[in-house]
């Protein structure tokens, strides 16, 4: 059997169940794909998996970093590929489960990254966007890299310096660097597993349901005792679905139930957004949650199917 699993799909739709359910099954441990659980004091407003719900079974990258952290995609991997090669040189299966994307892709393929951040290089480059704004910032990046600069809106502040700053550390553009990735054959080959629905109103109903749960474990005062720890609201972190929506109603810009509804439908979107992504990766098997009585036995199927 493959000894990499990657389960993937959108959010509420029970990856990290079936998660634990197969590595109870494979003497496997599971290594989170999620950009927002890897924060301490976001549990739950991440739907991070309680102590209860792993069941015993070892889980990574969850608790790695704290809310005010600048976390990043090339951070992520580094870290999650030290995991994996820990549990596999121990003789296990590793299952990555999450609903990230980026994140999971850019760990699958082994991703080169253009460029380590540079404090200096990107308090320069912010200095710039400061005194004469993001569109001089925009027209710098226009000349250096024009391929770049031409997928990037405006409104994209941090995408726009980041690639000036990979220009200005390495003397080539992002677009480049980009190209090269692509070219590189996979790290690692993994059996994928999606979870969907053929009723999408049926994952929205679960979507809906998660966050009346959120609601009731405490997501207001989760938020509020971020805030008073003084974690800027700007953060990464912050902009979290249920994080950002929940603090602007503890500021009285709009009132809890606004919030919540504001939640529901932001979470909805997004998991649009993650269907819209998966599907795109042809090596994919999905599973549907509506029509699949025991995800777990349909799942070690598969899995045996790619022995």
């Amino acid at each position: 059997m493959n000894n990499l699993i990657c389960i993937c799909g959108p959010t509420a739709s029970g990856k990290t169940g079936l998660a634990v359910a197969l590595a109870k099954k494979l003497n496997a441990e599971v290594v989170s794909c999620d950009s927002m659980q890897i924060y301490r004091g976001m549990d739950v407003g991440t739907a991070k998996p309680t102590t209860a719900e792993m069941e015993g079974v070892p889980h990574h990258l969850l608790d790695v970093a704290e809310p005010g952290e600048d976390f990043s995609v090339s951070r992520y991997v580094e870290l999650a590929d030290a995991a994996i090669r820990d549990i596999q040189g121990r003789g296990k299966p590793a299952i990555v489960c999450g609903g990230t994307g980026l994140y999971m892709d850019s760990l699958v393929k082994g991703k080169a990254f253009a460029a380590p951040t540079r404090p200096a290089q990107r308090e320069y480059v912010e200095g710039i966007a400061e005194k004469h704004g993001i569109e001089y910032v925009y027209n710098m990046l226009k000349d250096a890299d024009p391929e770049t600069a031409e997928r990037l809106h405006l409104s994209d502040r941090k995408r726009i310096i980041r690639a000036l700053e990979v220009f200005l550390i390495t003397g080539m553009p992002l677009s480049w660097h980009n190209a090269q990735s692509k070219l590189q054959a996979p790290k690692y080959e993994p059996v994928w597993i999606g979870l969907s629905f053929r009723d999408r109103d049926k994952l929205y109903r679960r979507i809906d349901a998660r966050v009346d749960q959120m609601l009731a474990q405490g997501l207001e005062t989760e938020v509020r005792a971020l805030l008073e720890k003084g974690i800027d609201p700007k953060t990464t972190a912050m902009q979290a679905i249920g994080y950002k929506e929940m603090a602007a109603a503890l500021r009285g810009e709009c009132s809890l139930e606004q919030a919540v509804e504001q939640i529901k439908q932001s979470s909805r979107r997004y998991a649009k957004r993650q269907l819209t992504w998966f599907r795109r990766n042809e090596a994919i098997h999905w599973l549907y949650v509506d029509e699949t009585a025991d995800l777990t036995a349909a799942a070690m199927r598969l899995l045996r199917v790619e022995s």
